[in-house]
């Protein structure tokens, strides 16, 4: 169901503002409703593979979480990474999430909303033609956070979750991700009264999701050395993880679509993120370099 661009007024929240979820247009997406959640409707905008058929087909899925410092933010942010994999044969979805701009939510509500979107999917698997033990996880910043999250972080979970469902991600694509909430991290005093169960880089623990990480040597929020140990706290364990820093590059150095990024970067990272994906046996052939490029064009309109 396609439905036209509006913003929708919620009830009050806390007394002092008004809950409101900004319905996005993204070409070609089914939107539904994942959760009711703070007054208001989470939606999830579905992107799937041409010819996709769900009653006969059981394909991997990709969710994406946009960034914004767990304050405000984008669905749109991850559509031309979510084009781009529904083009290779994955099932897309970009997952809104509870910020403190729209709903006054502390970062536990971003990660209580993430959790819900990959069971939902996990959930929905039969009905969406998605294979329940492919799901994957991505995001960029607070985004990648929650993203980390939902394969790392255990508990966490919302009020009224279905608990017999999983909401533990497979595999992780992560840009420029704030995964180290510590004190000498990101955002330590925004989710003190939850650390460190909050901090995926706290979490790590043997059967953990493969991962993927995207980083600029120049990000002012993550340093290299996070990363450095992110990967290799994880390598110790026998999990896979690749790290690839961008030299000289600031936070946001991927993103075409929100005009921060340069068109070479964003290819680069959906190449890499391809043939991580290839080696976990969720794509299968060369990337599509030739649609890869036509999507770098209209993202950067």
């Amino acid at each position: 169901m396609k439905l036209p661009a509006l913003i929708l007024a919620a009830i009050a929240f806390g007394g002092t503002a008004l809950a409101e979820t900004l319905l996005v247009n993204i070409k070609g997406a089914e939107v539904e409703v994942y959760k009711k959640a703070s007054g208001d409707d989470l939606r999830i905008y579905r992107l799937d593979p041409e010819g996709h058929d769900p009653k006969t087909d059981k394909r991997p899925a990709v969710v994406f979480f946009f960034g914004g410092s767990w304050n405000g933010g984008s669905v749109a942010q991850f559509e031309p990474h979510a084009n781009y994999l529904a083009g290779r044969g994955i099932v897309a979805f970009l997952a809104d999430y509870r910020v403190k701009s729209r709903q006054k939510t502390p970062p536990l509500a971003c990660v209580e909303d993430g959790k819900s979107a990959i069971r939902w999917v996990r959930q929905n698997a039969e009905r969406l033609g998605v294979d329940p033990d492919k799901i994957i996880a991505g995001g960029g910043s607070a985004g990648g956070h929650v993203a980390a999250t939902t394969g790392i972080c255990d508990g966490l979970e919302g009020p009224n979750e279905d608990l017999s469902i999983s909401s533990k991600s497979e595999a992780l694509l992560l840009f420029n991700p704030v995964y180290d909430n510590g004190p000498d991290g990101y955002g330590h005093d925004r989710i003190t009264e939850w650390f460190p169960a909050i901090s995926p880089a706290h979490n790590i623990t043997k059967g953990d999701p493969p991962t993927i990480v995207f980083l600029g040597s120049e990000d002012k929020l993550i340093p290299v050395s996070t990363a450095k140990k992110f990967r290799d706290d994880q390598e110790a364990l026998g999990i896979k993880s690749e790290l690839h820093v961008y030299e000289g590059e600031p936070h946001g150095f991927f993103n075409l679509k929100l005009g921060q990024g340069k068109k070479e970067h964003f290819i680069d990272t959906i190449l890499k993120t391809d043939a991580f994906l290839v080696d976990l046996g969720y794509l299968e052939d060369e990337a599509d370099k030739a649609l890869l490029e036509s999507i770098s064009e209209t993202a950067k309109k």
